[in-house]
């Protein structure tokens, strides 16, 4: 494994592990909102005999320090992946993530569609209505109140046991790593918004594969709709997430049908 240093192009400091010997083709993975890179190392060791597997920090997370809260937006984290290509020197990639990773992977396709050859959506978040999206904020500001006056810690806790068991493990893990400001500022993207309906994803053209989270953050019927929606997309199968408690867990349940989706298109 290596590590990569860029800047977003705002000047955010931005950083990302490769793994792989660097002649197979590229696969961006990007994690969820609380845990950094390290919890799809797993993942990307399943499928780096085949490809470059290129895991970054998101802004906010691991080392991408970003305590600036107005510096966290769809169109920011969309751009921070352009300039990762960029600064990779590829023309495009295959791209994927779980949860936050997950819609950052969406934007993408959305706004740069030659840069994408594939997508992989793990978990994807809830688009919300205008309802659920003011109670998305009161979520995300309570959150980052609690981190702000008690720490990382003392943010989760409430809320991890309604969460798959490995989401609780990866964020656990990635705590020590992190930078609570940065933490606090990542709260703000719940105050934007990445899309207003599902509708909007008829406009994505890349293949894509979707694996259904089964929490009220990651709704099964969500994932469902997403891939009947995208013009290529496929379901992949249903995952028991009660049942995985480790990112190795995850990595092993979905692993067989990243690689088999993406051998047919890369």
């Amino acid at each position: 494994m290596s590590r990569i240093s860029y800047r977003g192009r705002d000047g955010c400091p931005l950083h990302a592990a490769v793994v792989g010997d660097g002649d197979g083709p590229p696969l961006v993975l990007m994690h969820a909102g609380g845990p950094d890179h390290e919890s799809l190392l797993p993942l990307a060791a399943h499928l780096a005999d085949r490809h470059t597997v290129v895991l970054p920090d998101l802004r906010g997370y691991g080392r991408s320090v970003c305590p600036d809260p107005t510096l966290h937006t769809w169109a920011r984290y969309t751009d921070d992946v352009v300039r990762l290509l960029g600064h990779l020197g590829v023309p495009g990639a295959a791209i994927g993530g779980t949860g936050l990773g997950a819609t950052i992977t969406l934007r993408v396709a959305a706004a740069h569609p030659g840069l994408v050859r594939a997508a992989v959506l793990i978990a994807l978040e809830d688009i919300e209505d205008d309802t659920a999206k003011e109670a998305e904020i009161r979520f995300m500001d309570d959150f980052a109140a609690r981190v702000a006056a008690e720490g990382i810690n003392a943010g989760w806790e409430p809320i991890l046991a309604d969460f798959p068991p490995v989401v609780g493990a990866m964020v656990r893990d990635a705590i020590p790593r992190s930078d609570p400001a940065s933490i606090v500022a990542a709260a703000a993207i719940g105050r934007d918004r990445s899309f207003r309906e599902v509708a909007e994803l008829a406009a994505i053209t890349a293949p894509t594969l979707v694996f259904p989270g089964d929490d009220a953050r990651h709704p099964t019927a969500l994932a469902e709709q997403v891939a009947r929606t995208l013009p290529h997309g496929r379901l992949a199968p249903t995952t028991t997430w009660a049942d995985l408690h480790t990112a190795d867990d995850l990595a092993r349940v979905v692993a067989p049908a990243i690689r088999e989706f993406l051998d047919k298109i890369t």
